[in-house]
């Protein structure tokens, strides 16, 4: 059975299968069949860019919060998952314990995608790859310069481009980059460094999920605004940020609503992307309630 709870779960050619069904007519492969999507956390796009791509294949998908299931307090992620599995062919969930997830999985009931957890964030990467294959033509050799914190995006995102063999940077204040390595990954304290001839400029918010909003830490992460001076040290390279964004925090106005933004096709990728990341999921396993 296939589950999609980080992009270390995926292969290259994994990928680029994902990214070529990600362009093509959906199929319907979950006619006549619901998925759960079960939200710790809420997000207009992710919520938006299930649903609309389990209708698009077909499905019923139904929308679950934390008070509905009681994961923890009223039945463990285990007795969840088999349960949901007597009705549904796909968990998808949005946690903050990535271990929610892992636990799903391990019943074997139906497969289970990550939407967000605490350490990874696989389908926006898979987004965020059809997005600069579609800006640049390529993935192979393409620079990614990410500035801010190393985050669940940052990371999966780092992954992603590790396997497609794009070239990934990472600008971040002292202490806040990536905590162990990932392979192919530049960590610099040096935005400047970071961009200069970059294809890809990709910035997040400053306060994670999980992390404490204070005055210091925006202080700390000041430096490290995309603006345009920043941009101008690559003159060709597209702006993305996987939103919501605070503009005049991580971006400036100028930035994000500008002519090199790409934040509204990234947007809508992420609902073609999850589309083929569950038809790629269902590829294998039993059906609801088998």
């Amino acid at each position: 059975m296939k589950h999609l709870l980080a992009i270390r779960d995926l292969g290259a050619d994994d990928i680029e299968a994902i990214l070529a069904m990600s362009q093509q007519p959906a199929p319907a492969a979950l006619s006549g069949k619901g998925v759960a999507l079960y939200f710790e956390k809420p997000s207009a796009r992710t919520r938006n860019s299930m649903e609309m791509a389990v209708v698009q294949l077909g499905g019923h998908p139904i929308y679950l919060q934390q008070a509905e299931l009681g994961i923890g307090a009223r039945e463990t992620a285990e007795d969840v998952a088999r349960t949901l599995g007597c009705y549904h062919r796909l968990i998808a969930a949005r946690v903050f314990d990535h271990e929610v997830l892992t636990a799903m999985a391990e019943c074997q009931a139906v497969p289970v995608i990550n939407m967000l957890s605490g350490t990874d964030h696989p389908l926006q990467a898979l987004a965020d790859l059809l997005t600069i294959k579609q800006l640049v033509g390529r993935l192979a050799g393409v620079k990614v310069a990410f500035v801010g914190e190393g985050n669940n995006v940052a990371r999966s995102l780092a992954e992603a481009c590790a396997l497609v063999g794009a070239e990934f940077t990472i600008a971040s204040p002292d202490g806040h980059g990536f905590n162990d390595p990932v392979d192919g990954v530049r960590q610099t304290n040096d935005p400047l460094e970071a961009v200069t001839g970059a294809d890809i400029i990709y910035t997040d918010v400053w306060v994670s999920m999980g992390a404490q909003e204070c005055a210091d830490r925006k202080a700390l992460f000041k430096p490290f605004r995309v603006d345009e001076r920043l941009m101008s040290a690559a003159p060709s390279a597209s702006f993305m940020h996987c939103l919501p964004a605070r503009r005049g925090e991580e971006v400036t106005a100028a930035v994000i609503d500008g002519p090199r933004s790409a934040v509204w096709r990234q947007a809508e990728n992420r609902m073609h992307s999850a589309r083929s990341a569950m038809l790629w999921a269902l590829e294998a396993g039993p059906q609801a309630g088998q």
